[in-house]
């Protein structure tokens, strides 16, 4: 078991947070959780992997290029420790990988020709929400996570969730609100050309729009694509009668 003290805990825990910012790299963060998840422990290497927005489980990172490899193989074939514990949410505790041929048949044979003996999944889980998970490795047989190890990592998993699940929720309201502001514009815009057609037409603002309309109907167009040609290049603007 590795003595962690309360300041490197703590630092680590302030670079998670400060990975959070404008110029966020959701692959680099993975990398990092990884790395610093093995040097907390006595962990030989730690694989992560996350659910994309739909819910699946896609995105690998590994603390070393041979467990991002298996962390992938694991995808690959719908069979191992880290897909355990995130489809059911429960902590896959220290399993040896040697005896575990009936529960992974493929995973448990790829990840002892890579080298590893034992493995202790943890799922990124908040409440029921569960959105990925770590697996801890090691190239000893029976070795595993002491209690102390196993609050660090749970700890360091709870806090690497909640800033996820933060950083999505503020790239989905930054999503819709750029779709509610180009939705407004496209209202003013449709908005003043039903006004220049009308003065232009010597027509009410409602036969304006049935113009406007009709027009790009029948010429498969985007009603505010030709509400901004008609507002702003009405040198190319089309005839709407036509």
């Amino acid at each position: 078991m590795t003595t962690v003290s309360a300041e490197r805990l703590a630092a680590i825990f302030v670079e998670v947070a400060d990975t959070l910012g404008d110029e966020f790299d959701l692959t680099a963060f993975l990398q990092m959780l990884t790395v610093r998840a093995a040097g907390l422990t006595d962990a030989s290497a730690v694989g992560l992997m996350l659910a994309d927005q739909q819910g699946r489980p896609e995105l690998t990172a590994g603390s070393d290029v041979n467990v991002h490899r298996l962390q992938s193989f694991q995808l690959q074939y719908r069979d191992g420790p880290g897909l355990d514990a995130f489809r059911t949410g429960a902590t896959v505790i220290n399993i040896d990988l040697g005896a575990a041929g009936d529960r992974w048949p493929r995973f448990a044979a790829r990840a002892a020709r890579a080298g590893f003996g034992s493995v202790h999944a943890i799922p990124l889980r908040l409440r029921d929400q569960v959105i990925g998970a770590m697996s801890v490795f090691w190239t000893a047989t029976g070795a595993g996570l002491a209690t102390h190890d196993v609050l660090v990592l749970r700890a360091l998993a709870d806090g690497a969730t909640i800033a996820l699940l933060k950083e999505r929720a503020i790239s989905r309201s930054e999503r819709l609100a750029g779709q509610l502001q180009g939705a407004l514009n496209s209202r003013i815009v449709i908005e003043q050309a039903k006004g220049a057609i009308a003065e232009r037409n010597g027509v009410p603002i409602d036969e304006a729009f049935q113009l406007l309309r009709s027009y790009a109907r029948r010429n498969n167009q985007r009603l505010s694509e030709l509400a901004h040609t008609i507002v702003n290049d009405q040198k190319n603007a089309p005839d709407l009668y036509a």
